[in-house]
């Protein structure tokens, strides 16, 4: 297998294409309203109630700046929202390179678009398994799989794109747009990196503690055994 190694990028890239998915929505009644000020033309793609939360906050602009991810990637959500954003199109958008012409192509040939930012945050699994009493299924259920897999993505994709994991980077994120008329440099992409990764570690080390601590008996309790 050969790596695909990269030498030349932007600095500063504009963003206009915005993936949300986000567990904890504080602060979004900021960053939504913030980011379509800096660029009226910006496309915010979302799924389930986050997408709700964005259509309440854009209001009659919601046709114009708000995606579905059902409709940008013609795939209906699986049945209890457990696969929403695993599609290809999603990750040729968070992992494409603009200098790449293959890379470019394929946005072309599947009518993709390059992700240029995710604002992402995972469910609160952590939260979950400190309540007195959580059961093993409660916390199961808790286990985020898509965000992880988009954090992880537009963070390994620095290069490019800017993966926002915490509600109180919000406002410096804002201001640099402002600064730079929406234009995110490598130096923040890369502090988010940063983070992000610290991020998905923490919470893989969150699940795999509370599961590793689980007798098998406890955790067959949950279940009728057929």
């Amino acid at each position: 297998m050969s790596l695909n190694i990269v030498e030349k990028i932007d600095d500063k890239v504009r963003v206009k294409h915005v993936l949300m998915s986000v567990s904890d929505k504080t602060g979004l009644e900021t960053l939504v309203p913030g980011l379509v000020a800096i660029n009226p033309d910006v496309k915010i793609y979302s799924t389930g109630g986050t997408h709700k939360a964005i259509a309440d906050l854009l209001g009659a602009k919601a046709g114009k700046n708000l995606v579905s991810v059902s409709d940008y990637t013609g795939q209906p959500e699986m049945q209890g929202g457990l696969v929403k954003t695993l599609d290809f199109k999603i990750y040729l958008g968070l992992l494409s390179e603009t200098y790449n012409d293959a890379h470019v192509t394929d946005l072309k040939r599947t009518k993709a678009v390059a992700i240029d930012m995710i604002v992402v945050n995972l469910y609160p699994f952590a939260k979950t398994v400190a309540k007195p009493g959580v059961k093993p299924e409660e916390a199961r259920t808790n286990i985020d799989i898509g965000g992880p897999c988009m954090v992880r993505a537009s963070a390994k994709n620095f290069l490019r794109v800017a993966s926002v994991t915490d509600p109180a980077d919000y406002g410096r994120i804002l201001d640099e747009l402002k600064k730079t008329g929406g234009l995110v440099s490598l130096k923040t992409r890369l502090e988010l990196s940063q983070k992000a990764f610290r991020h998905t570690a923490a919470y893989d080390k969150a699940i795999s503690e509370y599961l590793g601590a689980r007798p098998y008996a406890e955790v067959a309790a949950c279940y009728k055994l057929v």
